[in-house]
């Protein structure tokens, strides 16, 4: 289900909103600034934005030009924060992590500040209820008011150094922190001045925008990617850790959504159409499709409209492994599925074979599409719902719930959405190339062109 072109902190996985949007609205208390900052990348920037504003949500928006891990967008985001006040306290929430109580969330923040005045540099930790060999872990050490020196980080361990993690009272490391912003820029710029230096310099010389705030690509693209823990973390004398007792999960493999989500009396995990008979501790998720077992213990099944994976749920950590060789293999669906998100709305491939091509396109209230013309294609316009209108040549007109319309080969042409509900439509296209780059755009209201 996670794609390049749309990870999993943007899917809906359990419920009707995505993990980011959990995230967002885990923050949305007294205790919190009510305009979170957001840090993303260029390619995801009206995913991000469209799911804020789902929520009615305002929010700082940093684009980073390259994804340089977590220690530059984090500092990135710091330096924003700093803009906005010197004194800012920084709570940093990895967007794909499941936690179950609110309340307690809120309650650890709360503890957890009382240390940032100090200067410490927080990560929260939870109790381990196994062994797990997906976690990082983190031995707590003397006690330092409301928590704990990091006496030492461990990367993921393997079954049997888990197990003696454990007995030794380390925690899993949940990889979100609190700090004072400048604190945490100060240790930066002294323990890995090659992320600091570059992404300062990146900063200052964003382009702000309306919508988004856009790092200037030259300095951010010379910083190193590092982690946030190898670059700071396991380097600084400041590094604490505040214990939690609240049910979480990074949510790193489908076996995980077991962990986190009630299951049936014979311990399957049943998402969507789903239809099981004598099978026992399954995970399957199911999009639209009906998916039915029979006899089948310990696997993960995930059926989506172009791709079907089957593991045995002791090695869902290694479907990264599959998806490096679909890659390998030149597959498009291990960067894309079948829906791709616009500023304007989105469009889901419904159908492709030579020479034609159909699509089911949304345009949100308001959407326009961009002025264009094709080179190698013609287009066919079927409104299924909504009131379209369409420019072709120069001539504009409505178009209403099942009337047509038709766009000639080399047609300059638009579509929009003057209306208050969604428009859908489906459009077939025929001729001799149907990529996506056979868009010549003329004008854009979202400054694509070019």
């Amino acid at each position: 289900m996670s794609r390049t072109s749309r990870p999993k902190q943007f899917l809906s996985i359990t419920g009707k909103r995505s993990l980011f949007q959990d995230t967002v609205l885990r923050c949305r208390g007294a205790l919190f600034d009510p305009n979170p900052i957001v840090a993303g990348t260029h390619v995801h920037r009206f995913l991000i934005a469209e799911q804020l504003q789902q929520l009615d949500v305002t929010a700082d928006i940093l684009l980073e030009p390259v994804a340089r891990n977590s220690c530059a967008a984090i500092a990135l985001a710091c330096f924003q924060a700093v803009e906005r006040d010197a004194n800012a306290t920084v709570l940093v929430l990895a967007s794909d992590h499941f936690m179950e109580s609110r309340a307690k969330f809120e309650a650890s923040v709360l503890t957890a500040t009382g240390l940032t005045g100090e200067g410490w540099l927080i990560t929260f930790g939870i109790k381990p209820d196994r062994p797990a060999t997906g976690y990082g872990y983190i031995l707590p050490g003397a006690e330092t008011g409301a928590g704990y020196r990091v006496d030492a980080f461990v990367e993921k361990p393997d079954a049997e150094k888990a197990i003696s993690l454990l007995k030794a009272g380390y925690l899993w490391n949940t990889g979100n922190f609190l700090f004072k912003a400048s604190a945490f820029l100060s240790e930066l710029a002294e323990l890995a001045p090659q992320i600091h230096d570059p992404v300062r310099r990146s900063f200052v010389r964003r382009s702000p925008g309306l919508d988004f705030i856009r790092a200037e690509p030259a300095a951010f693209g010379d910083c190193p990617a590092i982690s946030v823990d190898h670059a700071v973390m396991e380097k600084t004398g400041k590094a604490a850790v505040c214990p939690v007792d609240y049910a979480w999960s990074d949510m790193g493999n489908w076996s995980a959504l077991g962990d986190v989500t009630n299951c049936d009396v014979d311990g399957n995990v049943l998402f969507g159409d789903v239809v099981s008979l004598n099978s026992s501790g399954n995970v399957v998720h199911s999009s639209g499709r009906l998916t039915t077992l029979v006899g089948a213990e310990n696997l993960v099944v995930v059926s989506t409209r172009d791709a079907v994976l089957v593991a045995n749920r002791e090695q869902a950590e290694k479907v990264d492994m599959m998806v490096g060789k679909l890659r390998e293999c030149g597959r498009p669906e291990a960067s894309h599925g079948l829906l791709y998100e616009r500023p304007w709305g989105s469009y889901e491939l419904l159908d492709v074979s030579g020479g034609h091509q159909v699509k089911r396109i949304t345009v949100k209230p308001g959407g326009i599409l961009s002025l264009q013309k094709h080179r190698h294609r013609a287009e066919h316009w079927i409104i299924v719902s909504g009131e379209a209108e369409t420019t072709i040549n120069g001539m504009t007109s409505t178009v209403r719930e099942n009337d047509s319309v038709y766009i000639p080969l080399g047609a300059v042409h638009r579509l929009a959405n003057r209306a208050s509900k969604p428009l859908v439509l489906i459009e077939v296209q025929t001729g001799t190339y149907l990529g996506e780059d056979d868009i010549v755009r003329l004008e854009d209201s979202y400054n694509r062109c070019g």
